[in-house]
């Protein structure tokens, strides 16, 4: 694996985000679209406490992954937090890339919430979050995983 780095995105429209688009949507994900208009219609910017929007560039700054921390606006419950926008382009898959971001949204979510949730209806996402310990279970409101965050 090359050198890859995780850096918190501040303002998600100073990235060309295309080629993000074009990929997701080949692969029939409309989240990434979501993420994008969201953003640009101000009802989901990440930038509530406890909230951040993630990335990870590869060696010549490129975007290859992208994933959100929001407050679960699904619950009552402030010690919630859900993982969003999770997308990572697929050639970059099983390259531990996808890990690595997943790793340091949870490592901030532990700053600030007891449970971290998040849905798929993914199979393949599926295994993925339930290899990094993510429990599958439809406890929560609108999730299909959830984690405790233990600091």
């Amino acid at each position: 694996m090359g050198r890859y780095e995780v850096k918190q995105i501040k303002n998600l429209l100073d990235f060309n985000l295309n080629r993000f688009l074009e990929k997701s949507k080949e692969e029939g994900f409309r989240f990434v679209e979501r993420l994008v208009n969201d953003y640009k219609d101000g009802s989901n910017t990440f930038n509530h406490f406890g909230e951040g929007l993630f990335g990870v560039f590869n060696e010549e700054g490129v975007l290859v992954a992208i994933g959100g921390l929001n407050n679960d606006p699904f619950s009552k419950e402030q010690y919630i937090g859900r993982l969003r926008r999770f997308y990572v382009i697929k050639e970059y898959r099983r390259t531990g890339i996808g890990s690595l971001l997943v790793t340091k949204i949870i490592d901030e979510a532990k700053r600030y919430y007891k449970i971290l949730v998040l849905h798929t209806d993914s199979e393949q996402a599926d295994k993925f979050y339930t290899s990094i310990g993510f429990i599958k279970t439809d406890f929560y409101p609108n999730s299909s995983h959830y984690m405790e965050l233990k600091s």
